[in-house]
């Protein structure tokens, strides 16, 4: 019997493509909606940002009195605080991100009636990724169980192939969520360096989940 290959990460190429989901003010340290420790992945995903050629950004982008504010909120699905109102400095990108001046920004869930959570749903981006011949994602930024999720299942479905890498990711409330890749059904986790680790002397563990997802946790980055 052969051992199976483990899997990796292997070379970056053109073909390559990294999502920074939503890693603004109001999801950081004292924002509206502040992700646990959310501010840590900055760091993180600027030194990712050197392996790329593509680098697409999304933000919430909400208009006043969005269906998803509540006055009373439950901090649910459909009952959040005010927050990511465009224009607003809340809305903002993290001060410290690195958010060049020819990056590509998406904007979602700018429709007054209308919650969205997948970086997918705002314009033809799969259309756009098979127009320049990318077929790998790797999605980083905030919430891991909210919009990096939505955006990977999305990913999926669209036929890419996915990478999660989970030290430039946090979840939103962890201490409810019995962890934010249950419902992806992930297999047991298995070891393996990824070719462009910055630093090649750290193991990475990866995880192949159903179609084309792997979650490398964690890539050091110093």
């Amino acid at each position: 019997m052969t051992e199976d290959k483990k899997p990796t990460v292997g070379e970056l190429t053109a073909s390559d493509a990294l999502i920074v989901v939503d890693v603004q003010k109001d999801f950081c340290a004292n924002g509206a909606l502040a992700v646990p420790e959310g501010e840590k992945v900055v760091p993180v995903i600027n030194r990712l940002q050197d392996l790329f050629v593509t680098v697409i950004f999304s933000r919430d982008w909400h208009p006043p009195g969005h269906v998803s504010f509540s006055t009373e909120p439950k901090f649910v699905d459909g009952s959040w605080p005010k927050h990511c109102v465009a224009g607003s400095d809340g809305a903002a990108f993290h001060p410290q991100l690195h958010v060049p001046l020819y990056a590509k920004v998406i904007d979602k869930a700018t429709e007054k009636d209308r919650e969205s959570y997948s970086v997918f749903d705002a314009g033809d981006l799969a259309e756009e990724f098979r127009g320049q011949q990318i077929n790998r994602l790797f999605v980083v930024g905030l919430a891991t169980n909210y919009c990096v999720r939505a955006t990977v299942l999305d990913g999926l479905k669209e036929g890419f192939r996915m990478v999660v890498i989970a030290d430039a990711c946090r979840t939103y409330r962890p201490a409810l969520c019995k962890g934010p890749w249950t419902k992806w059904r992930r297999p047991a986790l298995s070891s393996s360096t990824p070719e462009n680790c910055p630093d090649r002397s750290k193991t990475a563990k990866a995880q192949p989940v159903r179609g084309g997802l792997l979650i490398f946790q964690p890539i050091v980055i110093p």
